[in-house]
């Protein structure tokens, strides 16, 4: 079915949220993976996959290293884009935004929802960072285990996003590269102002 303004949610955070639980419906290998671009204060680019572990209106939420590259740029440039792409179904979402800290408490209670390997590896890389080899790497998750038997600590250099939402493009597949795109742009009193683009 084309896509326009007409067929799409008039709120853009909506009808994302109803592209992802398609992706995820149609059981697509990691959904909620996205792209996540950013810069570093002297406007050099750098883009890897993050995982989406929450959406609302306030934003599009994150966890990361903090100290990582994407840590270092959004620190001095608090700016990002973000690409979603589920090939199966022939659809692409593009967000571009501000990008902000979330708060400790919100950090803390999804560091505590990660399972514990995952939450050894997060405390003990030192992200982005060279190392001289996989084993120095294990030996680190090894003695943090044994320090921490039960629970781990959260680190204090790592922690949640949230991607403020200012633009919001939808695009899907269509016959002969004559492709539909939407965008969505957030005007300064927070409504939102759909625009087809041309493919």
């Amino acid at each position: 079915m084309p896509i326009d303004a007409a067929t799409l949610d008039p709120d853009p955070v909506v009808q994302l949220e109803r592209w992802l639980a398609e992706a995820t419906d149609a059981g697509l290998p990691l959904p909620n993976a996205f792209a996540l671009a950013t810069a570093d204060g002297d406007g050099m680019p750098s883009v890897r996959y993050v995982l989406l572990q929450g959406i609302d209106p306030d934003g599009l939420r994150f966890f990361t290293n903090r100290s990582s590259r994407k840590g270092r740029d959004l620190a001095v440039n608090p700016w990002a884009a973000a690409a979603f792409w589920w090939a199966a179904l022939d659809r692409q979402v593009r967000v571009t935004g501000p990008v902000r800290l979330l708060p400790d408490d919100e950090s803390l209670a999804y560091w505590r929802t990660r399972p514990r390997g995952s939450q050894l590896s997060a405390a003990t890389s030192q992200q982005s960072r060279e190392i001289g080899s996989r084993a120095e790497l294990e030996a680190r998750v090894a003695a943090l285990s044994y320090e921490h038997p039960a629970e781990v600590p959260l680190p204090s250099f790592w922690g949640g996003y949230a991607l403020s939402p200012r633009v919001i493009e939808f695009w899907e597949s269509r016959d002969d590269r004559l492709h539909d795109r939407v965008e969505y742009r957030r005007g300064p009193d927070g409504s939102w102002h759909p625009y087809r683009l041309q493919p």
